[in-house]
């Protein structure tokens, strides 16, 4: 009775070691963030239908990611927000910015089965916003070629989570 116990156990005990071990951090940033004196544990900007129409009318009036890191909007009345303090933090901290880890985001978006959790679907959709910005602002041909890539794969990747029957 006490090797079928063990071997049971065992089986158990693999099992959960291996899930434990697949579940890779797509945006290994967002675990903490130290901003200033306060620490934000894992920001995420949209709670809410309210929070997508908000975050849809800040990148319709108009967002800008720049090079030296910072990310702006245009309207100061959207900007002071609280939500739209958290998107700053998410834009600054949190989405990748070198084509290299973007290059990452979307090996690990390739290889992933389930459905992504939300605050990684936001994160996506923002990374994608970046791409585009950067793509458009891209004077080298073979940089604007990769950041071209970079957008249609994570366009396809958002579409097959979107599309995703689970």
């Amino acid at each position: 009775m006490l090797p079928r116990r063990m071997v049971i156990i065992g089986l158990f005990y693999c099992c959960i070691k291996t899930c434990v071990t697949q579940t890779k951090a797509l945006f290994p940033t967002a675990n903490r963030i130290k901003r200033g004196a306060t620490n934000v544990d894992n920001p995420n900007f949209h709670t809410s239908f309210n929070d997508v129409h908000l975050l849809f009318e800040i990148l319709l009036t108009g967002a800008q990611f720049e090079s030296s890191g910072e990310f702006s909007m245009r309207d100061a009345e959207l900007a002071s927000l609280r939500r739209a303090r958290n998107l700053k933090v998410i834009c600054e901290e949190i989405i990748p910015r070198k084509l290299t880890e973007i290059v990452r985001l979307i090996s690990e978006l390739s290889n992933q089965i389930s459905p992504l959790h939300q605050d990684d679907f936001e994160r996506t959709l923002l990374t994608l916003v970046y791409t585009a910005q950067q793509m458009v602002e891209s004077t080298n041909v073979h940089q604007k070629h990769m950041w071209t890539e970079s957008f249609v794969s994570l366009y396809k990747a958002i579409e097959q989570d979107l599309t995703r029957t689970n």
